[in-house]
């Protein structure tokens, strides 16, 4: 077998679905039926891991570090906002599609800013955009959120994916093959601002909300946040991540509700200090017993990329 075909070959085993993507998903989509009464919090859960989404496509995916993210869902905040409050669009999901079309308008035309300089410049471009935004400034949640993770997982198992996470590792090799990085970064970036619009397109249809706020900075950290405990350049690790996230949130609250963020930070200190692929490890031994038990093969377990050695 070539270099190549054996490239293609891995590259073919890591884009099959596995068994714990298909429980993750039944799990999650059966939520709604489960905890009717939990709907406002899941909700919420649904919107925050669409978010993490679109930054882990060019944090996890490109290694473009943003501080501004929130722009972006703020852009489609406001844009379902004024859709709705002047009657232009009255259909939630086609509000949720121009809102997001807004985003990627918005995303496209500042991706050629972002992609000057390195990461420390990067930083603080996506950091200005979202403050000069600012400054000018459902029901269909778990559907909306499926059907655009199945978009993300086919283009980060696709060629232009893959070629992503060659710039990602070595920008400098990866142009020195023929990838056009400026072209890959552009588009990456243009695709989570349509994933960060609708986002925020969501939060405004579910709340009938959109205020300055939206586009705050501290919305953009709680995003890396969430990137932090699930980890980067793993799909999943923004949902695993929102969950975890909004849950501590809901119980750290409600016993401290002035101390919260002080546990929150305590349980990012022992993640980091036991490692998010030992936890993993311990997270999927006991499902792996019972395949080893009744498969009679051994199982497999997907980790980040990022935590890969």
């Amino acid at each position: 077998m070539t270099a190549q075909a054996d490239v293609g070959y891995h590259a073919r085993q890591h884009a099959r679905w596995h068994w714990s993507e298909i429980a993750f998903w039944i799990l999650a989509l059966s939520c709604a039926f489960l905890f009717p009464s939990r709907y406002l919090i899941m909700t919420d859960i649904v919107r925050l891991a669409l978010f993490a989404l679109s930054l882990d496509l060019i944090l996890g995916y490109a290694g473009i570090v943003s501080l501004g993210h929130a722009a972006f869902f703020g852009v489609g905040a406001y844009s379902a906002g004024l859709l709705a409050l002047h009657g232009i669009v009255t259909e939630p999901v086609v509000a949720l599609v121009v809102a997001g079309l807004v985003a990627t308008a918005v995303g496209f035309l500042t991706s050629f800013l972002v992609i000057r300089g390195v990461d420390l410049t990067r930083l603080m471009v996506t950091l200005g955009i979202a403050l000069l935004l600012e400054a000018l400034a459902e029901r269909f949640s778990n559907a909306v959120l499926f059907a655009l993770f199945l978009l993300a997982r086919r283009i980060v198992h696709s060629p232009f994916g893959l070629s992503l996470r060659a710039i990602r590792n070595n920008p400098l090799r990866a142009a020195a093959i023929g990838i056009p990085v400026n072209r890959r970064l552009i588009a990456i970036y243009t695709l989570a601002a349509l994933y960060a619009g609708i986002a925020g397109a969501l939060f405004t249809q579910t709340t009938a909300l959109a205020s300055l706020d939206v586009f705050s900075f501290e919305r953009s950290a709680d995003l890396m946040l969430v990137l932090v405990i699930g980890g980067a350049g793993y799909l999943y690790g923004g949902l695993i991540g929102a969950v975890v996230f909004k849950m501590l949130q809901e119980v750290f609250s409600t016993i401290t509700p002035q101390y919260w963020q002080f546990w929150i930070g305590l349980v990012l200190v022992v993640i980091v200090l036991v490692g998010r692929q030992r936890m993993h490890r311990w997270a999927l031994w006991a499902p792996n017993l019972i395949i080893r038990q009744f498969g009679g093969r051994k199982s497999i377990v997907a980790i980040p990329e990022s935590d890969a050695p």
